[in-house]
């Protein structure tokens, strides 16, 4: 019904921190994360338009017609909506440590060819 909106909020801040803060953005690899979670929350907001679960009139959730009904989709954005986000964020950290964990021993190899060229060039 409405776990589409966590994923959607952190990915609005990701976006927000990622023009702000360029170097820590480029470091940390934000644009990995931003996309992640924009692909991720558009797929499921399709998955929820396609099963009539959202419309284009408000209250746009037909989860949350009546007052009784909000507390049904407050509870899937605080259970599904935060499990698929964490998730989400949990791979995300993943990528980041296999790319480091790969770069390193080029990066070793690099300066160490370096060394072995200007060591022999002189």
């Amino acid at each position: 019904m409405a776990c589409f909106i966590a994923p959607s909020i952190l990915a609005i801040i990701v976006s927000i921190v990622k023009r702000v803060a360029k170097k820590v953005s480029a470091k940390i690899n934000l644009g990995l994360l931003e996309s992640l979670l924009w692909s991720g929350a558009g797929v499921l907001t399709l998955e929820h338009v396609w099963h009539g679960e959202v419309v284009l009139w408000p209250p746009f959730l037909t989860a949350m017609q009546s007052p009784e009904e909000w507390t049904v989709a407050l509870h899937e954005m605080t259970t599904a909506g935060i499990t698929m986000t964490l998730a989400t964020v949990g791979i995300w950290g993943c990528v980041l440590l296999v790319e480091k964990m790969i770069k390193a021993p080029q990066i070793q190899k690099i300066v160490t060819e370096k060394k072995v060229i200007t060591t022999l060039s002189t």
